[in-house]
């Protein structure tokens, strides 16, 4: 009998961050830039939503990336090439909408990079000039940014620390495009909700449309539960059915982050008691 959703590879990117490749060909066959699975790792898992970096139809695969911020990516981070997760659920929400606008710029912020980069990929494909803006607290967290110059026609790089390439801000290097009157006719930036609020209200006096993808609290992910619903436009929508991609400059970012925090607390609890229960094996 053929196992679906076994792991064929996983690869540390950096102490917190992990690439891992999934056997998943329906998923695969199916998936488009921008669309996410839900999966859950064991039968008393939780389910949590990842963005879909890559995918192979050929080979039936599908990349994700995803940093260990809790109990769910921290068993995940313990599993290995071999072993199988229970549920892999998917594609999930809209596409994003891929035509020639121009020359787009790509931001992408920590973990954000692996979600831009497909985005990347697929916006060079469409005959748009790119121009890419990656960034990370530190040179150790920074991820793809081979495959993000290969898939960018303009690659900046940029630390909080100054680490590796320029000190500062993802937001500070846009400026500095602006400032120099490079002609943007889309952005993407995807990354911390507060760097997508940042860029969103930077960019607004200008008119450049943002898109931004926001990675609200999940369950079911077929907008029956209703708890990632968003405020856009000043109208409830759902980011999984929904989106997850809105127009930066109509979300209600203050009511996203107050949603975020909902079940920091929870969360917190589950976490440390499993690193407790980890640490006493």
């Amino acid at each position: 009998m053929r196992t679906l959703n076994k792991i064929l590879e996983k690869t540390d990117l950096s102490d917190s961050v992990v690439k891992m490749v999934i056997e998943a060909p329906e998923i695969a066959r199916k998936r488009k830039a921008g669309q996410f699975i839900i999966l859950k790792v064991d039968e008393r898992g939780e389910r949590i939503p990842l963005t879909i970096v890559d995918s192979d139809a050929g080979k039936g695969t599908i990349t994700i990336i995803y940093q260990v911020v809790g109990k769910t990516t921290a068993v995940m981070a313990r599993m290995k090439a071999g072993d199988e997760i229970m549920d892999v659920q998917g594609p999930l929400g809209n596409p994003t909408e891929i035509e020639n606008f121009g020359q787009v710029v790509c931001i992408g912020g920590g973990v954000g990079v692996g979600v831009v980069y497909p985005l990347a990929v697929a916006l060079k494909k469409a005959g748009n000039r790119v121009i890419s803006i990656i960034g990370a607290r530190t040179k150790d967290l920074l991820i793809l940014e081979k495959e993000m110059k290969e898939a960018s026609d303009e690659l900046h790089v940029a630390t909080d620390d100054g680490s590796y390439g320029f000190h500062g801000f993802v937001s500070t290097v846009l400026q500095n495009l602006i400032d120099k009157g490079t002609k943007i006719d889309r952005i993407y930036a995807i990354g911390p909700v507060p760097m997508m609020r940042v860029l969103s209200n930077q960019t607004k006096p200008y008119g450049i449309k943002t898109i931004v993808s926001l990675n609200a609290i999940m369950v079911d992910a077929t907008g029956m539960c209703g708890a990632c619903r968003v405020a856009v436009a000043g109208k409830t929508k759902f980011t999984c059915v929904d989106g997850p991609e809105f127009d930066g400059h109509e979300v209600d970012f203050d009511l996203l982050t107050k949603r975020l925090r909902m079940y920091c607390e929870q969360e917190k609890q589950c976490y440390d008691a499993y690193r407790c229960e980890c640490h006493g094996k």
